[in-house]
C-alpha cells in the first residue's frame, strides 16, 4: 500500500537559501515549459519536456545546479496539469490555460527514485538532498522498517516553515471486506452531516462542530491589522506571515479533527454510508457560507473514502435531496424548515431527531445501492468518546410507534434478507 508521511524539517540559513534558489529554478522552468506550449503548433508529452532538457541545460546555466530527478519531475508536474485540464473539458466543463507561476504560487520540489537519504547522525535524523545539504528532520513517528521511500516533496508553507513529505510504499495488502449479506445491523451505520451538529448517525452518535471562533475572531483582528500595513514593505510581510500562522493552526485544527472521526467510522464500522454532498454548489447558496466552508465536508467524506477502503470497510455515497424530508419508516415526505429539530410523521407516527431520520434515510438508500435491502430502524446506543473527535458527543434514544397496516424497515428487512 501507498502512503504519505510528512515530517517538519529546520533547514539552517545557507540550506534554506539553496532551498530557495533550486525552487526558483524549477519555477522558471516550469514557465518556460508554459511558453514552449503556447508557441508550438504540437502537443509537448511528458517525454519530450523530458528529453528537451539536455538542450536546455547548454544555454541554462542554473539547470546545471539542480539534481536532474527534481527537472524531470517539474515536466512530470506540467504534463500532470494538462491531463487534469483535458479529464475536465471531456467531461463538459469549461477550462482556460495553465498560468504562469509567481514565487509566491510555487514552493516545492520533488526526489523522485533517488537524489535523498536518510541517515542517524549522533541521535539526530538529517535527511541529506543531492546538491542542496544535510538537513535535520523531526520524525515525529517512524517509518515502517518493510516501506520503500519511492520520492520526497519538500515544501515551503506559507508561514515560513519548511516540510518534507515521504511518498513511501508498504508490502501491506487491503484488507478483504466483508460479505454484504453477512454484515450485522449493529455493524453498518449511515450518517448525516451538519453544522450545528457535524454528524449524526443511526446508531443516535451526535458529533459537535469543532468549535473554532476564537480562531477566527483572532484571524479577523490580524487581517485588519494587514490591511493597514503598507503592501511590499517589511512590516506588511511580517503581518503577512502571522496570517498565515493563523490560517495554518485552523487548518491542522480541522484537519486533525476530521482525521480522527473518519477514522473512528472506518475502524468501528464494516458498512458506512453517507450522503455524496455538492459542496460546491452549496457554497453558492446566499448565505451561511462561511460555515459550510468550515465544515469542509468535501474533505471528510474523501478522508473517510479512503480510510474505508484501508480497513476493508464498506462504502457508499448516496444521493442527499429528500432525505431530510423523507420519513425512514414510511417513506412518505414530510416538510419541514430548517427551524424544525424534531421528525414526526402524520402517517406511520414515526417520532425522532431531524437528523437521526436523515441517518436512517442514508443507510437505507446506500444498502438499496449496493442491492442489499434495508436497514432496521432500531438504534443501538453507542457514543463516540470525546477524546476521540475534540467534540461533544451524545446519546439520543429514538422512538419508533408505528400504527400503520404498511410493512415496518425491520419486516422489509427480513423480506429482502430472505429473497
Amino acid at each position: 500500500m501507498n502512503y504519505n508521511y510528512r515530517y517538519r524539517i529546520k533547514p539552517s540559513e545557507s540550506v534554506t537559501d539553496e532551498l530557495e534558489r533550486h525552487t526558483d529554478t524549477c519555477r522558471q522552468l516550469y514557465n518556460h515549459y508554459l511558453y514552449e506550449l503556447r508557441n508550438t503548433d504540437e502537443y509537448l508529452s511528458y517525454t519530450v519536456m523530458q528529453n528537451i532538457l539536455p538542450d536546455l541545460k547548454d544555454w541554462w546555466d542554473e539547470l546545471n545546479d539542480v539534481y536532474s530527478k527534481v527537472l524531470q519531475m517539474v515536466a512530470r508536474r506540467v504534463s500532470d496539469n494538462l491531463d487534469r485540464l483535458k479529464e475536465q473539458k471531456e467531461n463538459g466543463h469549461k477550462v482556460g490555460m495553465l498560468t504562469w507561476k509567481s514565487p509566491r504560487e510555487y514552493r516545492s520540489l520533488t526526489y523522485n527514485q533517488s537524489g535523498f537519504e536518510l541517515k542517524n547522525t549522533s541521535g539526530q535524523t538529517i535527511l541529506e538532498l543531492s546538491k542542496i545539504g544535510k538537513i535535520p528532520i523531526h520524525l515525529h513517528r517512524d517509518i515502517p522498517d518493510d516501506a520503500r521511500v519511492k520520492q520526497v516533496t519538500v515544501k515551503q508553507e506559507k508561514t515560513g516553515e519548511w516540510y518534507a513529505t515521504f511518498g513511501i510504499e508498504t508490502e501491506d495488502s487491503t484488507p478483504k471486506k466483508p460479505a454484504l449479506d453477512e454484515v450485522a445491523r449493529e455493524n453498518m451505520v449511515g450518517i448525516d452531516v451538519g453544522i450545528i451538529k457535524y454528524a449524526h448517525d443511526t446508531d443516535s452518535t451526535m458529533v459537535g462542530s469543532l468549535d473554532l471562533e476564537s480562531e477566527y475572531r483572532r484571524l479577523d483582528r490580524e487581517q485588519r491589522a494587514l490591511s493597514r500595513k503598507q503592501e511590499g514593505s517589511q512590516n506588511w510581510h511580517d503581518q503577512r506571515r502571522r496570517v498565515a500562522r493563523i490560517h495554518a493552526r485552523i487548518v491542522r485544527k480541522r484537519r486533525d479533527f476530521l482525521h480522527k472521526l473518519s477514522a473512528y467510522y472506518a475502524r468501528e464500522y464494516d458498512l458506512v454510508a453517507v450522503e455524496d454532498l455538492d459542496v460546491h454548489g452549496m457554497m453558492q447558496l446566499p448565505s451561511n457560507s462561511r460555515n459550510r466552508a468550515s465544515a469542509s465536508w468535501r474533505t471528510f467524506i474523501d478522508f473517510l473514502e479512503y480510510k474505508c477502503d484501508r480497513e476493508g470497510t464498506h462504502f457508499v455515497k448516496v444521493e442527499p435531496e429528500g432525505t431530510t424530508q423523507e420519513c425512514a419508516e414510511c417513506g412518505v415526505e414530510v416538510e419541514k424548515g430548517l427551524w424544525v429539530r424534531e421528525h414526526s410523521c402524520p402517517t406511520c407516527g414515526f417520532e425522532t431527531d431531524r437528523d437521526e431520520n436523515a441517518a436512517y434515510n442514508v443507510l437505507q438508500r446506500g444498502l438499496s445501492e449496493l442491492g442489499v435491502g434495508y436497514a432496521e430502524v432500531t438504534p443501538a446506543e453507542t457514543a463516540l468518546p470525546t477524546s476521540v473527535t475534540g467534540g461533544p458527543s451524545t446519546v439520543v434514544d429514538a422512538k419508533c410507534v408505528v400504527e400503520t397496516g404498511s410493512p415496518t424497515l425491520k419486516e422489509r428487512t427480513a423480506s429482502a434478507v430472505s429473497e
